[in-house]
């Protein structure tokens, strides 16, 4: 790189952080990731990651602009929660301390929502991008995930929103029960899997019959690896769709995601009669983490 960089964004969640060399006007000058996550780093670890992260990127001084887990309660510092509804960015950073020269190390807030209860951190500057990116937007935005989230959003600002653990039930689900025996393969099958979702969304009540019915299935009528865990997804989905029914039914949606994840969700909806709108979750990530730099100069 042949500049130093005017500031640096940085999104750094649970398993990886990911940091982009900017200028002013918001170009990217370079791009660096790393596997050193939140959960693999004590407090005291977390300025020589960034440092080994950004050391090419010339002497300093660096201004960083973060989101995500850096800010949770075991990062390098806690950022403490804004309350909903409000603005996706709240004003202010919460500072990180810092000992290299000319290094200084902002996070933008998570939000949260007292009742029902719910948090979120690094979701929050995707909101704010994805309004940078689509001033005047309101509806609701699904962010799919580990931990999918439905976040409503009328005239700039967060209304609500709702966590679900859909994504974290599949892996656990297919890797550690019974369900493993059955789902041993990478294969899809997309009829069973909207089979799955009709079923999910109809009798969410009888999720936890259904879901042992995969393996009984599988057992005594030759239910296929392929077809058994598209169904599981579809079944974990179409219960979350139920769940959410207020938050998709009649409303404007738009999908803010990446990868295989915005296919699933998008076939789940679209079997529902809903035509989401798309963004890219990396995109959305950039344009929010400059309006928080820009905010705070």
């Amino acid at each position: 790189m042949d500049r130093t960089p005017d500031w640096i964004a940085v999104d750094w969640g649970t398993s990886n952080v990911r940091a982009w060399a900017m200028t002013a006007a918001g170009e990217v000058l370079a791009e660096a990731t790393s596997d050193k996550g939140m959960g693999k780093l004590s407090r005291e670890e977390f300025e020589p990651a960034l440092l080994d992260l950004i050391g090419g990127w010339g002497p300093g001084p660096h201004r960083v602009v973060a989101c995500g887990m850096v800010g949770a309660r075991q990062g390098w510092i806690e950022a403490p929660y804004a309350r909903v509804p409000g603005p996706p960015l709240p004003q202010g950073l919460t500072m990180a301390p810092t000992t290299a020269p000319g290094l200084s190390f902002g996070i933008v807030p998570g939000l949260c929502q007292m009742d029902p209860a719910d948090v979120m951190r690094g979701e929050e500057t995707k909101v704010a991008g994805f309004l940078a990116l689509h001033p005047g937007w309101d509806g609701t935005l699904l962010l799919p995930g580990t931990h999918p989230k439905w976040i409503s959003v009328s005239a700039g600002e967060v209304v609500g929103f709702r966590t679900s653990l859909t994504g974290e039930l599949f892996a656990a689900l297919s890797g550690h029960t019974v369900l493993r025996h059955s789902v041993t393969t990478h294969g899809w099958d997309d009829a069973a899997f909207e089979a799955g979702v009709a079923e999910g969304l109809a009798r969410p009540e009888a999720l936890m019959n259904r879901l042992f019915g995969l393996r009984a299935e599988s057992l005594l009528k030759g239910l296929q690896p392929p077809e058994a865990r598209a169904r599981l997804s579809g079944l974990l989905i179409g219960a979350d769709l139920a769940g959410a029914r207020a938050w998709w039914l009649g409303a404007r949606v738009a999908l803010l995601g990446a990868g295989d994840l915005m296919d699933t969700w998008r076939a789940a909806l679209r079997s529902q009669g809903v035509q989401p709108e798309e963004a890219d979750a990396t995109q959305a990530t950039l344009a929010g983490l400059t309006e928080a730099w820009r905010r705070s100069q």
